[in-house]
């Protein structure tokens, strides 16, 4: 479980688009990172609307912000051209990433217990560790928090 004041870990991931990032090549910059059970449901589109819609008041500050779920880069594509997304999305089809920040945990609906991504962001600083983290994120405002502790970190 990472915590804050530690090393964010690292990772290589295939992006929306094509290509690949690593968040070692994003030294030096504020990452969010931000993860999301699915694309295309509610709530993570709502997210990922709040996020693009903030994108720029972020890049001013030096951020670059990424979202990460289990969805397939074509899904991803799909997802980002269905609701005109600009933000970076990630997919961690094997689950690497989301086990090593401890967001894929069981969850519980109707009395039915899964594994699932628990919607999570981290920000990262510049130095590459942990600076906050938010678990089990409620979307409504959330992009407005984080980009409050983007200006302040």
């Amino acid at each position: 479980m990472t915590d804050i004041g530690q090393d964010a870990p690292d990772f290589t991931l295939p992006r929306d688009g094509d290509g690949m990032v690593s968040l070692s090549d994003l030294k030096g910059k504020k990452v969010v990172l931000f993860f999301y059970p699915k694309d295309d449901t509610s709530g993570c589109t709502k997210e990922a609307i709040a996020f693009t819609d903030h994108l720029a008041a972020f890049e001013a500050q030096g951020a670059v912000v990424l979202g990460v779920s289990k969805d397939s880069v074509k899904k991803h594509n799909k997802f980002r051209d269905k609701h005109n997304l600009k933000v970076i999305l990630l997919s961690d089809e094997e689950n690497d990433v989301c086990e090593r920040y401890g967001t894929w945990v069981e969850k519980q609906m109707y009395g039915k217990k899964y594994m699932g991504i628990e919607r999570s962001t981290f920000l990262i600083g510049a130095d590459g560790k942990i600076a906050q983290i938010w678990r089990k994120v409620k979307v409504p405002g959330h992009a407005e928090a984080v980009l409050d502790a983007v200006k302040s970190a």
